[in-house]
């Protein structure tokens, strides 16, 4: 990936990901993991300017020492690598064990007639809550980049087939706003990624890991004009067949000015993503300069 922008788009062609599913259709993903850590790895570290970018988020964000940071941007691809055979083990109908931490706070939501927004953030593998946290009483609607690869998104339908989860492509003649605006007016649950800038440019700088970074304005926007509850929800690996989801309400004045609410709201988002990479710093995904 470049150092100024994100590709948004799983790497590979239709042939090599029809490969990858029918492969951990049947092998035992611990033997690709073992694989990708020896061979592929090594070699995207070199050509890879992600290499630079993860090692300057160990040293400068985690305060790490010379070693500790190259070691630990070495496991952190090494974990990439992994989620990524994992969604792709889960497309072949593979099993993982998955604890979940809050689970009352999203039921709470999902019997309430009211919509509710769901923040994600580019750690773990969020991809797998979308496949666990399901309620039979709300529709889940769940924003998902538009250019993403066809034999992905071909994977995911078949994944929500049956199931009361439906995907809000981003478009780029923005027609997906009024996707969101109407799923809201119907009370349903809409999944945002709210630690990346797609679509619009309007953000809101907020310190994060111990500097200024920058968030996208539209997640909170779209929560505080409709003063509705909010969670963060993240997936965090585990073990090589175990994931961890964390539910956490996210707090902020209602009665406020709306900027305040905002402010509020994004300030919240930020202490439970800081919290989540405290425990698990090495599943930071966001393979460009963050803080730029």
């Amino acid at each position: 990936m470049a150092d100024k922008e994100w590709a948004g788009t799983t790497f590979g062609n239709r042939w090599m990901h029809k490969w990858l599913i029918r492969l951990t259709g049947w092998m035992d993903v611990r033997i690709l993991y073992a694989f990708t850590s020896l061979f592929i790895v090594p070699a995207t570290m070199l050509v890879n300017k992600s290499s630079k970018i993860i090692y300057s988020y160990f040293r400068e964000r985690h305060g790490y020492g010379v070693w500790r940071a190259a070691w630990s941007t070495y496991v952190n691809h090494c974990l990439f690598s992994q989620v990524v055979i994992d969604r792709f083990a889960m497309y072949a109908g593979k099993k993982f064990h998955i604890e979940t931490e809050g689970y009352d706070n999203f039921l709470q939501l999902a019997r309430q007639k009211e919509g509710f927004i769901q923040l994600s953030s580019h750690i773990g593998n969020y991809e797998i809550a979308g496949y666990t946290l399901v309620a039979e009483e709300k529709p889940f609607n769940a924003l998902v980049f538009f250019g993403e690869k066809e034999t992905v998104m071909e994977s995911r339908k078949h994944m929500f087939a049956g199931t009361n989860i439906k995907m809000i492509p981003v478009s780029e003649d923005m027609s997906h706003l009024f996707a969101i605006n109407q799923v809201l007016d119907n009370g349903e649950t809409l999944s945002m990624p709210a630690d990346r800038i797609f679509g619009s440019q309007k953000s809101v700088s907020v310190s994060f890991l111990g500097a200024p970074a920058e968030f996208p304005l539209g997640p909170f926007i779209v929560a505080t004009m409709r003063g509705l509850d909010a969670l963060a929800v993240n997936v965090m690996k585990t073990s090589s067949k175990g994931y961890k989801i964390y539910v956490t309400p996210l707090s902020y004045n209602k009665e406020a000015p709306r900027k305040q609410q905002i402010a509020e709201l994004v300030q919240s988002y930020v202490q439970e993503l800081e919290r989540m990479l405290k425990i698990y710093p090495a599943q930071w995904y966001n393979f460009f300069d963050f803080w730029k």
